[in-house]
């Protein structure tokens, strides 16, 4: 079977991310390439950030293996697609490399993005049409500047939430674990090219967080920093805009070949935010807080999802747990409109959304029992105890952030709490 292609350059990517992982985690130890800790960091002892360049090197060899294999040929066709993906991921990485080494202020990481995501434009990887009839919606040139701007943004948000151990690589494994299986359903029923460059990028970035995840997991004993989630978020955002112009626009324009509902026409453009509704929804709540506080939107503070969630009362493996949870849930909901009935593919996401609030709430019902008790039996030293150990009213009241906070640089990894 042709899928055995992609498990093999999948593996390979994982095999390699993990061998790597392992040496850059012993000689960063040995040579010290780590922050201190400081008092905001929840980690206890010195972690280095380096992971990314494990994940990076992981994608080259895979794809260089790729390069090789008979059936892979067509992806190589476009040599400037795949060269253009190569010299953003280099420039992200090298960026990133020396972000988590001596913190770069962020107009230079910005700018960094922004070259990255120009030159995987400009060798042809743009969003120039929807998968909707085929009509080109913009002109070349405005292409551009909407691709560039859709790259930096998703990178940026995969960035934001890279807060908490394991976060990133696992949300990121499950989206493009979803997305792989809409790629590959996509070949089946509308019979686009099986080997393309979408699904080998997404086939090789998923090898890379399986090899990266066992060192990440918590407690983890490698990051992997800026480079990994920048690198992380820029092949996704390749890999959607790369879908979304293999699409046969006459087959999703007639979706009664596919099913009853006409949502399929619309997956290719649903499905990238639905696996991305996570770091997406962190990302736009952040840099509405900061502007509505008059604040930079790159400045840093202690508001993100993950922290809310650790305020909330859950431990750390819970908040992981329901971050996957709540990305698992909408993506594969938004991929069962494909094959099945709207209607139960509705069902099926309000089911879901439903059971993960409950779990995601379940800390504030039992700090409101314990709060009513304290107050029925009118013992002030149990309702200041209460109180005490309420991390979320704390962190609600707290309007501005502290001077610590205010040291804090763009990335919210740096603020693990």
């Amino acid at each position: 079977m042709r899928i055995v292609l992609y498990l093999l350059v999948t593996g390979i990517s994982a095999v390699v991310t993990f061998a790597l992982a392992i040496v850059i985690w012993k000689l960063s130890t040995r040579y010290r390439l780590y922050p201190k800790i400081r008092e905001r960091d929840v980690h206890t002892r010195p972690t280095p950030r380096l992971g990314g360049v494990a994940m990076f090197l992981g994608m080259v060899v895979a794809f260089a293996v790729a390069s090789q294999l008979g059936d892979f040929s067509i992806v190589f066709t476009e040599p400037g697609k795949v060269l253009g993906l190569f010299g953003a991921a280099l420039i992200i990485v090298l960026i990133g490399v020396a972000d988590d080494l001596w913190d770069l202020d962020w107009l230079t990481k910005l700018a960094g993005q922004v070259i990255a995501a120009g030159i995987l434009a400009w060798q042809g990887v743009q969003v120039s049409t929807l998968p909707i009839g085929g009509q080109t919606i913009v002109s070349p040139y405005v292409s551009l500047i909407i691709t560039v701007f859709a790259i930096v943004l998703v990178m940026n948000a995969i960035n934001f939430i890279d807060g908490l151990d394991g976060l990133v690589a696992g949300v990121a494994l499950i989206a493009n674990g979803v997305f792989f299986i809409y790629t590959y359903l996509l070949q089946l029923q509308a019979q686009t090219e099986y080997f393309n460059l979408a699904s080998l990028t997404t086939a090789v970035l998923i090898g890379a967080c399986i090899g990266f995840l066992p060192l990440n997991f918590h407690p983890a004993k490698l990051f992997m920093g800026d480079a990994g989630a920048l690198l992380t978020g820029l092949l996704m955002a390749a890999s959607a805009i790369l879908v979304t112009g293999q699409v046969d626009s006459g087959f999703v324009a007639r979706p009664d070949q596919f099913t009853a509902s006409l949502v399929p026409a619309f997956i290719p453009i649903l499905l990238p935010f639905a696996v991305l509704v996570v770091p997406l929804l962190d990302f736009g709540l952040a840099i509405t807080r900061r502007l509505r506080a008059g604040k930079s939107p790159f400045s840093a503070d202690r508001k993100h999802l993950h922290h809310r969630l650790l305020d909330m009362g859950h431990s750390h493996l819970h908040a992981v747990l329901i971050f996957y949870g709540w990305t698992l849930v909408v993506s594969l909901g938004c991929l069962a409109y494909m094959f099945m009935p709207w209607y139960l593919a509705t069902l099926l996401i309000a089911v879901g959304l439903i059971i993960l609030t409950v779990i995601t709430l379940a800390p504030l019902s039992k700090r409101k029992a314990l709060e009513a008790v304290a107050q029925s039996t009118g013992g002030a030293d149990a309702a200041a105890d209460v109180a005490r150990y309420d991390g979320l009213d704390a962190a609600a009241a707290d309007d501005e952030p502290s001077d610590e906070v205010d040291h804090l640089i763009t990335d919210p990894k740096e603020a693990r709490a």
